[in-house]
Formats: structure tokens, C-alpha cells, sequence
């Protein structure tokens, strides 16, 4: 054997097959799991791609409450105010109230009085203070009944020129507010007459 016939049959023949090639050809190379792989992506597709964004979220969700505390904050302040008006609104009422009772009362030989005088303009200043904040005096007498702006005291037949289910008499001044009852007027409500049996 000659030292050229000696390298060749040491060198393989690269247009031959390897039995070794072969092994490694026939055997499934290694693959991730597909399932594990699919439920990471369905995970993924819900949560925001990158951290910026989901800090975007989180600060526009912030920006979203706090918009809604400010108007439940201005709401709240608003009515608060609301209420510390009416009350003291109530009380003007209730001072109103006692200077025309006074005046009701009054003997007839009191009239030119100068005390009398004096209660009828605080209860014309009264009146018009109420008026300056939006006080109105409720209607009543033949208006019809309204439970939003009438309280029933008592209910009696309908006297002549009144209808039934209209106001037959008020008890007490009722006054309004805008398009709410500040305070409700008493009021006697007219029914049909019954029939005498």
C-alpha cells in the first residue's frame, strides 16, 4: 500500500453518508412545548406591551377619581351652602310669621298706632329680604293640592267656588325656593260633598 493510497482511505469521502449523521437526522430536534407557548402569548395580549403604558393607565384611571372627588367635592359644598341658607331663610320665615300673627291681633283702634306701624314695615322688610334670596310665598287657596308644596291638615266638603281636590283654606303660609318647597303650606283640602244618607 502506497502513502497516497494510505491517505485516502483515511480521509472520508465527503460524498459519502455517515452512519452517525444519520442517528442524529432521525431523532426529533428539541421544540419548546407549544401549549405553555400559546398560553403565554394569551397572558401576555392582556397585560400592557410595555411599562410605560401601563403606567399611562394607571395615571389616567388617578386623573379619573380625582376629576370625580373635585365635582362630588363642589356638589357637597354647594348643598352644604344650600342647607345653612335655608335655615336661616326658615327663620325669617318664622319671625314673618309672628309679626303678621301681631298684626292679625291687633285691635282695629290700634291701627294708626305708631308701634303698629312700626310691626307692619319689619314685616314688609322681612318680606322683602325673602324676596332679594328667591322666597316666594306658596299659592294656595283654589290652587289645586299639590303634595310637593301642601301639607293637608284636614279634609271638608267643597265650599262654593271651590273645586274638589283644590285648597279650601290655609292653615299656614307655605313659601317656595326656586322650584323646591322651602317650607309647605298648611292647608285644608275641599272633597266632594257626601251624600246624606
Amino acid at each position: 500500500m502506497t502513502m497516497s493510497e494510505d491517505l485516502h482511505t483515511d480521509t472520508p469521502d465527503p460524498t459519502a453518508s455517515d452512519p452517525a449523521d444519520e442517528t442524529l437526522a432521525a431523532e426529533p430536534a428539541a421544540s419548546p412545548d407549544v401549549e405553555t407557548f400559546a398560553a403565554g402569548s394569551a397572558a401576555a395580549d392582556t397585560l400592557p406591551s410595555t411599562p410605560s403604558e401601563d403606567w399611562r393607565e394607571r395615571w389616567l384611571r388617578a386623573e379619573a377619581d380625582l376629576q370625580n372627588f373635585r365635582r362630588r367635592a363642589v356638589r357637597d359644598r354647594d348643598e352644604a351652602v344650600r342647607h345653612a341658607e335655608d335655615r336661616l331663610l326658615l327663620e325669617v320665615v318664622s319671625v314673618l310669621d309672628d309679626l303678621e300673627r301681631a298684626l292679625a291681633a291687633q285691635p282695629a283702634e290700634a291701627a294708626e298706632a305708631g308701634w303698629t306701624q312700626g310691626i307692619v314695615l319689619t314685616a314688609q322688610r322681612a318680606r322683602e329680604v325673602l324676596a332679594r334670596a328667591g322666597v316666594e310665598p306658596i299659592a294656595a287657596v283654589g290652587a289645586p293640592f299639590d303634595p310637593a308644596v301642601h301639607e293637608a291638615m284636614l279634609e271638608v266638603d267643597a265650599p262654593e267656588g271651590i273645586a274638589p281636590g283644590a285648597v279650601a283654606q290655609e292653615v299656614q303660609r307655605g313659601y317656595r325656593r326656586g322650584d323646591r318647597a322651602l317650607r309647605a303650606a298648611r292647608v285644608v283640602v275641599a272633597r266632594a260633598p257626601q251624600d246624606a244618607e
